[in-house]
């Protein structure tokens, strides 16, 4: 599996993200919106709007939060077939 995330440095559910990542020792690449020129526009072109951070999962792209709710621990354990 090849994992892309496209975040950035002041968004809090990006971190939440790689912190679950991290702690199911899920490889993945990280982007940088911020600092990676033209990565904000891949965002825009894909998802249609500036929207951190996303999954992307060789090649398919998945936003793993929901405005107002967070990070989507429950679905994204269930994509990633992870327990806790």
């Amino acid at each position: 599996m090849e994992l892309t995330i496209y975040s950035a440095g002041w968004c809090r559910d990006c971190r939440e993200a790689k912190r679950f990542l991290t702690k199911h020792n899920i490889p993945f690449t990280e982007i940088d919106i911020e600092s990676t020129p033209g990565a904000s526009d891949e965002v825009i072109r894909n998802v249609g709007k500036r929207a951190i951070p996303q999954f992307v999962i060789n090649g398919k792209w998945i936003q793993p939060y929901r405005p107002g709710e967070g990070f989507l621990h429950d679905e994204m354990s269930e994509l990633f077939g992870v327990t806790g």
